[in-house]
């Protein structure tokens, strides 16, 4: 099968715009002391922007207010929006808005289509996506929350960890037991929760990378659920269909946040070099010192397999789907992590002193590159299934294949 990365001139020159938008529309923001309500009034401006250029909501086909322009372009456009945290959301298509929009565009009704999805596509609604709890790891089949239909309502009774977006967010998808009885995978159902509805109640976390619970586009809390009650008709899907649809909405979001991951490396990669050729020690730069030249050359090597690796699924769920290309998923999840760590670890080291100090951004981009290995699935679980599949093509022998006596005697006895 022949690989195509190939993008048509017009689609790379919208690329070419978004690459000088964030650097000079969107960088300056970072360094302003923006809350949650200014970041999204300074961002107002620039969305309008981005949608005149074609690039808003490039996550959904043209038939649900999107671009339409598959996995491999998205992801080319993620490369360049994750150089900046604010980016995803000046573009459309932050998580978790992105993942719920396609999450209600691929199970939800006419109608939660258009209460729901059109005005987060739009911009004009946030949302948040409640699934883990704390203490079951990476098993949701340990998860205790649970929903029962009370006549026409759903009442929801639980408590949800480390939910995105959760106190800013207008509603909240809920993952829920709904059907105890049933198989592991068909227990669970989900629900849209509006998040002004009685019973909820929401603690914000501090963070390695927010401690203080500053962000201005990221929160997370600890969200707990009492007799909530919401319409029959807020269920997601069918019942029991949770576990299902997860799965459909997390496995290409990987493929935006290993992208994303790229376009961190990129920015750290460029402060690495900058200052290896700035800096002189010990009687020359930086960059004539060989250590410093391994780390250059390791990490572009880094960067370029992460990215070839990430694009390649990309391209193979364009052309197969997602649930065929989840070796790859889960391959570039736990890859992708580690040369992001790598790479911000290396650029901190060459700055020395400064690169530790705030007055760099690479210590906060080393604290939020920690949590890539546990969101999404830890990394371990990930190994774990690429090494289950990959060993699942494989038959046990008596003797080895490649056993050069028995391969001896058979090509013998073949002349």
């Amino acid at each position: 099968m022949t690989w195509d990365f190939s993008i048509e001139p017009d689609y790379a020159a919208k690329l070419d715009w978004a690459r000088d938008f964030v650097r000079e529309r969107i960088y300056p923001l970072e360094v302003l002391d923006l809350d949650h309500a200014s970041f999204r009034k300074q961002a107002a401006p620039l969305q309008d922007e981005v949608k005149a250029h074609g690039l808003w909501a490039a996550h959904l086909g043209p038939e649900l207010g999107g671009q339409g322009y598959g996995q491999l372009r998205l992801g080319l456009l993620h490369e360049i929006l994750g150089r900046s945290e604010l980016a995803p959301y000046v573009f459309g298509c932050q998580a978790p808005d992105s993942g719920n929009a396609e999450l209600i565009a691929i199970a939800g009704t006419e109608d939660q289509r258009e209460r729901w999805m059109k005005p987060l596509l739009d911009g004009r609604l946030l949302s948040a996506f409640s699934m883990t709890e704390q203490g079951t790891g990476s098993d949701p089949r340990q998860f205790t929350t649970r929903a029962e239909l009370d006549g026409d309502e759903w009442v929801l009774n639980g408590r949800k960890w480390f939910v995105g977006n959760a106190s800013r967010a207008d509603f909240h998808i809920v993952m829920a037991v709904t059907e105890p009885d049933a198989s592991p995978r068909e227990r669970m159902s989900m629900l849209i929760v509006p998040a002004g509805t009685p019973g909820i109640s929401t603690r914000e976390l501090g963070l390695m990378n927010d401690p203080d619970h500053r962000n201005p586009v990221w929160s997370h809390c600890e969200v707990g659920y009492e007799d909530v009650r919401v319409p029959a008709e807020n269920l997601l899907g069918g019942r029991g269909e949770a576990f299902v649809l997860a799965q459909k909405r997390l496995g290409p979001g990987r493929i935006h946040h290993c992208m994303r991951w790229i376009g961190v490396c990129r920015r750290a990669f460029d402060m690495l070099c900058e200052r290896a050729v700035s800096v002189s020690v010990h009687g020359g730069p930086l960059a004539q010192k060989q250590t410093v030249q391994n780390w250059v050359a390791d990490c572009a090597a880094a960067i370029e397999s992460a990215r070839l690796l990430t694009l390649h699924t990309a391209w193979k769920i364009d052309q197969v789907g997602a649930e065929n290309a989840r070796t790859e998923i889960a391959m570039i999840k736990y890859h992708g992590a580690t040369v992001l760590h790598d790479v911000i670890d290396k650029a901190i080291q060459v700055h020395g002193s400064l690169g530790f100090s705030t007055d760099m951004p690479l210590e906060q981009m080393y604290r939020w590159a920690r949590a890539a290995r546990i969101y999404d699935g830890p990394d371990e679980v990930h190994r774990v299934t690429v090494a289950r599949r990959l060993l699942a093509q494989y038959e046990p022998v008596d003797v080895p294949t490649e056993h050069i006596p028995t391969r001896r005697a058979a090509a013998e006895a073949a002349r």
